[in-house]
Protein backbone atom coordinates (compact mmCIF):
# COMPACT_ATOMS: atom_id res chain seq x y z
CA UNK A 1 0.00 0.00 0.00
CA UNK A 2 0.92 3.50 -1.14
CA UNK A 3 0.35 6.65 0.74
CA UNK A 4 1.21 9.51 -1.34
CA UNK A 5 1.29 13.40 -1.36
CA UNK A 6 0.20 15.18 -4.23
CA UNK A 7 0.98 18.96 -5.01
CA UNK A 8 -0.36 20.96 -8.13
CA UNK A 9 1.02 24.39 -8.71
CA UNK A 10 1.66 24.30 -12.84
CA UNK A 11 -0.71 27.55 -13.42
CA UNK A 12 -3.65 29.22 -11.16
CA UNK A 13 -5.19 26.39 -8.87
CA UNK A 14 -2.85 25.13 -5.61
CA UNK A 15 -4.28 22.09 -5.49
CA UNK A 16 -3.13 19.54 -2.52
CA UNK A 17 -4.50 15.88 -2.10
CA UNK A 18 -3.28 12.16 -0.15
CA UNK A 19 -4.10 9.21 -2.77
CA UNK A 20 -3.97 5.49 -1.54
CA UNK A 21 -2.42 2.87 -3.55
CA UNK A 22 -3.29 5.43 -6.92
CA UNK A 23 -6.81 4.99 -6.77
CA UNK A 24 -8.56 6.04 -3.69
CA UNK A 25 -8.81 9.86 -2.66
CA UNK A 26 -8.38 10.28 1.10
CA UNK A 27 -8.49 13.97 1.52
CA UNK A 28 -8.05 16.94 -1.13
CA UNK A 29 -8.26 20.55 -0.97
CA UNK A 30 -8.25 23.20 -4.12
CA UNK A 31 -7.62 27.20 -4.26
CA UNK A 32 -8.82 28.52 -7.40
CA UNK A 33 -7.30 31.89 -8.76
CA UNK A 34 -9.99 32.52 -11.18
CA UNK A 35 -11.83 35.26 -9.65
CA UNK A 36 -8.52 37.18 -9.06
CA UNK A 37 -7.39 36.77 -12.99
CA UNK A 38 -11.07 37.44 -14.04
CA UNK A 39 -10.27 40.59 -14.39
CA UNK A 40 -7.01 40.33 -16.12
CA UNK A 41 -8.72 38.29 -19.45
CA UNK A 42 -5.83 35.68 -18.20
CA UNK A 43 -3.62 34.64 -15.94
CA UNK A 44 -0.94 36.83 -14.76
CA UNK A 45 1.83 34.75 -14.07
CA UNK A 46 3.36 37.09 -11.04
CA UNK A 47 -0.13 37.42 -9.17
CA UNK A 48 -0.81 33.22 -10.01
CA UNK A 49 2.91 32.08 -7.93
CA UNK A 50 2.68 35.06 -4.93
CA UNK A 51 -0.84 33.14 -4.49
CA UNK A 52 0.65 29.70 -4.32
CA UNK A 53 2.82 30.92 -1.81
CA UNK A 54 0.46 32.34 0.30
CA UNK A 55 -1.74 29.51 0.48
CA UNK A 56 0.13 26.04 -0.33
CA UNK A 57 1.11 25.40 3.63
CA UNK A 58 -2.19 26.07 5.05
CA UNK A 59 -4.10 23.93 2.17
CA UNK A 60 -1.55 21.29 2.90
CA UNK A 61 -2.24 21.39 6.82
CA UNK A 62 -5.69 21.48 5.75
CA UNK A 63 -5.35 18.19 3.80
CA UNK A 64 -3.73 16.35 6.17
CA UNK A 65 -6.19 17.22 9.01
CA UNK A 66 -8.98 15.72 6.54
CA UNK A 67 -7.20 12.61 7.01
CA UNK A 68 -6.89 12.66 10.46
CA UNK A 69 -2.96 13.84 10.57
CA UNK A 70 -1.21 16.47 10.83
CA UNK A 71 2.63 17.47 9.86
CA UNK A 72 4.33 15.28 12.59
CA UNK A 73 2.07 12.26 12.13
CA UNK A 74 2.19 12.77 8.01
CA UNK A 75 6.49 11.96 8.41
CA UNK A 76 5.12 8.41 9.74
CA UNK A 77 2.24 7.48 7.50
CA UNK A 78 2.91 8.78 4.19
CA UNK A 79 5.36 7.22 1.50
CA UNK A 80 5.99 9.77 -0.95
CA UNK A 81 5.37 13.56 -1.88
CA UNK A 82 5.01 14.55 -5.56
CA UNK A 83 4.58 17.95 -6.99
CA UNK A 84 4.57 19.22 -10.55
CA UNK A 85 7.61 19.69 -12.34
CA UNK A 86 6.62 21.24 -15.87
CA UNK A 87 5.02 22.75 -17.96
CA UNK A 88 3.87 25.15 -16.61
CA UNK A 89 4.29 28.99 -15.09
CA UNK A 90 7.36 28.93 -13.82
CA UNK A 91 6.97 30.58 -10.64
CA UNK A 92 3.94 28.83 -10.06
CA UNK A 93 5.85 25.51 -10.50
CA UNK A 94 8.94 26.77 -8.60
CA UNK A 95 6.52 27.15 -5.30
CA UNK A 96 5.32 23.49 -5.47
CA UNK A 97 8.72 22.16 -6.15
CA UNK A 98 10.73 23.95 -3.14
CA UNK A 99 7.59 23.24 -1.06
CA UNK A 100 7.29 19.66 -2.15
CA UNK A 101 11.33 18.78 -1.57
CA UNK A 102 11.44 20.81 1.66
CA UNK A 103 8.89 18.43 2.80
CA UNK A 104 10.44 15.19 1.88
CA UNK A 105 13.85 16.21 2.90
CA UNK A 106 12.04 17.05 6.52
CA UNK A 107 10.06 13.54 6.61
CA UNK A 108 13.07 11.76 5.03
CA UNK A 109 10.51 10.68 1.61
CA UNK A 110 10.94 10.10 -1.63
CA UNK A 111 10.13 12.67 -3.91
CA UNK A 112 8.45 12.51 -6.95
CA UNK A 113 8.42 14.94 -9.73
CA UNK A 114 5.23 14.75 -12.51
CA UNK A 115 4.55 15.83 -15.85
CA UNK A 116 1.78 18.05 -15.38
CA UNK A 117 -0.11 16.19 -18.48
CA UNK A 118 0.72 12.74 -17.06
CA UNK A 119 -1.53 13.74 -14.14
CA UNK A 120 -4.29 14.68 -16.24
CA UNK A 121 -3.92 11.18 -17.79
CA UNK A 122 -4.01 9.47 -14.88
CA UNK A 123 -6.65 11.10 -13.13
CA UNK A 124 -8.87 8.97 -15.67
CA UNK A 125 -7.95 5.98 -13.10
CA UNK A 126 -9.10 7.56 -10.31
CA UNK A 127 -12.92 6.65 -10.74
CA UNK A 128 -14.30 3.15 -10.62
CA UNK A 129 -13.48 2.09 -13.75
CA UNK A 130 -9.26 1.96 -14.91
CA UNK A 131 -8.59 2.18 -18.49
CA UNK A 132 -6.13 -0.77 -18.98
CA UNK A 133 -3.11 -0.14 -21.17
CA UNK A 134 -3.38 0.10 -24.50
CA UNK A 135 -5.10 2.92 -25.20
CA UNK A 136 -5.04 6.19 -26.34
CA UNK A 137 -5.36 9.74 -24.80
CA UNK A 138 -7.11 12.91 -26.15
CA UNK A 139 -5.48 15.56 -23.93
CA UNK A 140 -7.39 18.60 -23.98
CA UNK A 141 -6.61 21.64 -22.04
CA UNK A 142 -5.38 25.54 -22.20
CA UNK A 143 -2.05 24.68 -23.49
CA UNK A 144 -2.17 21.62 -25.39
CA UNK A 145 -4.17 19.73 -27.60
CA UNK A 146 -2.43 16.64 -28.65
CA UNK A 147 -3.40 12.51 -29.24
CA UNK A 148 -0.95 10.46 -27.34
CA UNK A 149 -0.69 6.54 -27.23
CA UNK A 150 -0.26 5.11 -24.26
CA UNK A 151 0.81 1.49 -24.68
CA UNK A 152 2.55 0.37 -20.95
CA UNK A 153 2.41 2.59 -17.62
CA UNK A 154 4.85 5.86 -18.58
CA UNK A 155 5.73 5.40 -21.72
CA UNK A 156 3.62 7.87 -24.32
CA UNK A 157 4.08 7.84 -28.35
CA UNK A 158 2.70 11.38 -29.40
CA UNK A 159 0.41 10.96 -32.52
CA UNK A 160 -0.49 14.46 -33.20
CA UNK A 161 -0.13 17.90 -31.62
CA UNK A 162 -1.48 21.37 -32.14
CA UNK A 163 0.66 23.54 -35.04
CA UNK A 164 -0.98 26.97 -33.14
CA UNK A 165 -3.34 27.31 -30.71
CA UNK A 166 -5.03 24.65 -27.87
CA UNK A 167 -8.32 24.27 -28.11
CA UNK A 168 -8.77 25.56 -24.42
CA UNK A 169 -6.93 28.73 -25.75
CA UNK A 170 -9.00 29.17 -28.37
CA UNK A 171 -12.27 28.87 -26.36
CA UNK A 172 -10.54 32.28 -23.97
CA UNK A 173 -9.94 33.78 -26.98
CA UNK A 174 -13.29 33.47 -29.09
CA UNK A 175 -15.15 33.87 -25.16
CA UNK A 176 -13.06 37.06 -25.06
CA UNK A 177 -14.12 38.26 -28.74
CA UNK A 178 -17.99 37.38 -27.90
CA UNK A 179 -17.97 39.57 -24.35
CA UNK A 180 -17.83 36.55 -22.22
CA UNK A 181 -15.88 36.12 -18.92
CA UNK A 182 -12.57 34.25 -18.39
CA UNK A 183 -12.38 31.11 -18.35
CA UNK A 184 -14.03 30.78 -21.73
CA UNK A 185 -14.93 27.39 -21.50
CA UNK A 186 -17.78 27.26 -19.09
CA UNK A 187 -18.43 31.05 -20.15
CA UNK A 188 -19.02 29.15 -24.04
CA UNK A 189 -21.06 26.24 -22.66
CA UNK A 190 -23.35 28.09 -20.78
CA UNK A 191 -24.11 30.47 -22.93
CA UNK A 192 -24.39 27.80 -25.91
CA UNK A 193 -27.20 26.09 -24.35
CA UNK A 194 -29.76 28.40 -25.77
CA UNK A 195 -28.26 29.07 -29.36
CA UNK A 196 -28.37 27.30 -32.64
CA UNK A 197 -25.03 25.52 -33.40
CA UNK A 198 -25.83 25.46 -37.23
CA UNK A 199 -26.38 28.96 -37.54
CA UNK A 200 -22.64 30.01 -38.74
CA UNK A 201 -20.81 27.64 -40.76
CA UNK A 202 -16.93 27.79 -39.07
CA UNK A 203 -14.21 25.56 -40.87
CA UNK A 204 -12.83 22.30 -39.63
CA UNK A 205 -8.95 22.73 -40.25
CA UNK A 206 -6.67 20.18 -41.64
CA UNK A 207 -9.45 17.87 -42.99
CA UNK A 208 -7.70 16.84 -45.91
CA UNK A 209 -4.04 16.30 -43.87
CA UNK A 210 -2.82 13.11 -43.73
CA UNK A 211 -1.34 13.95 -40.25
CA UNK A 212 -3.14 13.82 -37.08
CA UNK A 213 -2.04 17.52 -36.30
CA UNK A 214 -4.35 19.90 -34.78
CA UNK A 215 -5.02 23.81 -35.64
CA UNK A 216 -7.27 26.00 -33.84
CA UNK A 217 -5.91 29.85 -35.16
CA UNK A 218 -8.05 29.62 -37.81
CA UNK A 219 -11.13 28.66 -35.92
CA UNK A 220 -10.35 31.38 -34.09
CA UNK A 221 -9.99 34.21 -37.01
CA UNK A 222 -12.92 33.00 -38.74
CA UNK A 223 -15.33 33.91 -35.62
CA UNK A 224 -13.60 37.33 -35.59
CA UNK A 225 -14.52 37.67 -39.23
CA UNK A 226 -18.10 36.60 -38.54
CA UNK A 227 -18.57 38.83 -35.86
CA UNK A 228 -17.49 41.99 -37.70
CA UNK A 229 -19.52 40.90 -41.01
CA UNK A 230 -22.55 40.22 -39.08
CA UNK A 231 -22.62 42.01 -36.07
CA UNK A 232 -26.28 41.63 -35.24
CA UNK A 233 -25.62 37.83 -34.73
CA UNK A 234 -26.90 36.55 -31.91
CA UNK A 235 -24.05 35.79 -29.04
CA UNK A 236 -25.67 32.22 -28.57
CA UNK A 237 -25.68 31.13 -31.93
CA UNK A 238 -21.91 31.95 -32.90
CA UNK A 239 -20.89 30.21 -29.19
CA UNK A 240 -22.72 27.12 -30.33
CA UNK A 241 -21.43 27.09 -33.77
CA UNK A 242 -18.15 27.85 -32.37
CA UNK A 243 -18.16 24.99 -29.82
CA UNK A 244 -19.66 22.31 -32.29
CA UNK A 245 -16.76 23.39 -34.79
CA UNK A 246 -14.08 23.31 -32.37
CA UNK A 247 -15.87 19.91 -30.63
CA UNK A 248 -15.77 18.27 -34.18
CA UNK A 249 -12.09 18.72 -35.03
CA UNK A 250 -11.54 16.85 -31.49
CA UNK A 251 -13.57 14.03 -32.97
CA UNK A 252 -12.47 13.82 -36.77
CA UNK A 253 -8.80 13.61 -35.12
CA UNK A 254 -9.81 11.16 -32.71
CA UNK A 255 -11.63 9.19 -34.78
CA UNK A 256 -8.69 8.42 -37.42
CA UNK A 257 -6.26 8.23 -34.71
CA UNK A 258 -8.95 5.02 -33.81
CA UNK A 259 -8.57 3.89 -36.90
CA UNK A 260 -4.81 4.04 -37.44
CA UNK A 261 -4.05 2.35 -34.29
CA UNK A 262 -6.83 0.08 -33.53
CA UNK A 263 -6.89 0.83 -30.21
CA UNK A 264 -10.44 0.33 -27.96
CA UNK A 265 -9.90 1.92 -25.20
CA UNK A 266 -9.90 6.16 -24.98
CA UNK A 267 -9.20 8.54 -22.28
CA UNK A 268 -9.74 12.00 -22.53
CA UNK A 269 -7.90 14.17 -20.40
CA UNK A 270 -7.75 17.90 -19.54
CA UNK A 271 -9.95 20.95 -19.17
CA UNK A 272 -11.89 20.82 -21.52
CA UNK A 273 -12.64 17.17 -21.10
CA UNK A 274 -15.51 18.71 -18.44
CA UNK A 275 -17.25 19.94 -21.97
CA UNK A 276 -20.73 18.45 -22.12
CA UNK A 277 -20.45 18.65 -25.72
CA UNK A 278 -17.35 16.79 -25.89
CA UNK A 279 -18.11 14.06 -23.05
CA UNK A 280 -21.36 13.35 -24.85
CA UNK A 281 -19.84 13.08 -28.47
CA UNK A 282 -16.34 10.88 -27.49
CA UNK A 283 -19.31 8.23 -26.47
CA UNK A 284 -20.52 7.76 -30.27
CA UNK A 285 -16.67 6.69 -31.33
CA UNK A 286 -17.42 3.04 -30.63
CA UNK A 287 -14.66 2.26 -27.83
CA UNK A 288 -14.04 2.27 -24.47
CA UNK A 289 -13.94 5.78 -23.35
CA UNK A 290 -12.94 7.19 -19.84
CA UNK A 291 -13.40 10.28 -18.48
CA UNK A 292 -12.08 11.86 -15.41
CA UNK A 293 -15.40 13.01 -12.76
CA UNK A 294 -15.39 17.01 -13.23
CA UNK A 295 -13.33 17.94 -10.15
CA UNK A 296 -10.42 15.72 -11.27
CA UNK A 297 -10.88 17.34 -15.24
CA UNK A 298 -8.78 21.21 -13.66
CA UNK A 299 -5.73 21.10 -12.63
CA UNK A 300 -5.19 19.27 -9.15
CA UNK A 301 -3.14 17.56 -6.59
CA UNK A 302 -5.08 14.15 -7.10
CA UNK A 303 -3.88 13.53 -10.12
CA UNK A 304 -0.39 14.09 -9.42
CA UNK A 305 -0.15 11.78 -6.42
CA UNK A 306 -2.14 9.12 -8.71
CA UNK A 307 0.65 9.23 -11.60
CA UNK A 308 3.69 9.45 -8.66
CA UNK A 309 2.19 6.10 -7.66
CA UNK A 310 3.19 4.42 -10.73
CA UNK A 311 6.60 6.48 -11.63
CA UNK A 312 7.20 5.39 -7.98
CA UNK A 313 6.78 1.92 -8.54
CA UNK A 314 8.90 2.36 -11.47
CA UNK A 315 11.62 3.67 -9.66
CA UNK A 316 11.55 7.23 -10.92
CA UNK A 317 11.95 8.67 -7.58
CA UNK A 318 14.28 11.71 -7.32
CA UNK A 319 16.28 10.93 -4.25
CA UNK A 320 18.94 13.79 -4.77
CA UNK A 321 16.28 16.48 -5.15
CA UNK A 322 17.49 17.78 -8.19
CA UNK A 323 15.09 17.66 -10.76
CA UNK A 324 14.41 21.05 -11.65
CA UNK A 325 10.89 23.33 -12.73
CA UNK A 326 10.48 22.85 -16.10
CA UNK A 327 7.84 25.03 -17.89
CA UNK A 328 8.53 23.21 -21.55
CA UNK A 329 8.81 19.85 -19.94
CA UNK A 330 8.52 17.40 -22.77
CA UNK A 331 6.10 14.43 -22.07
CA UNK A 332 7.58 11.88 -24.50
CA UNK A 333 11.23 12.33 -22.70
CA UNK A 334 9.92 12.58 -19.31
CA UNK A 335 8.88 8.85 -19.38
CA UNK A 336 10.00 6.01 -17.52
CA UNK A 337 13.73 7.66 -17.71
CA UNK A 338 11.74 10.24 -14.88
Amino acid sequence: MSLILGIETSCDETGIALVEDGRRVIAETLLSQVDIHRVFGGVVPEIASRKHIEVIYQLTRDTLAQAGLDMASGRQQIDAVAATRGPGLMGSLLVGMGFARSLTWAWRKPFVPVHHIEGHLYAAFLGERVPQFPFLALIVSGGHTQLVYCPEPLRYELLGTTRDDAVGECFDKVARLLGLPYPGGPSIQKVAQTGNPDACHFPRAMRDSDTLDFSYSGLKTAVLYMLRDHPDLPVPDVAASFQRAAVDMLLERTEQAIARTGCERLVVAGGVAANALLRESVQQLGVEVYLPAFRWCLDNGAMIACAAHYRLQAGCADHTLSASADPSLDLICSGQAG
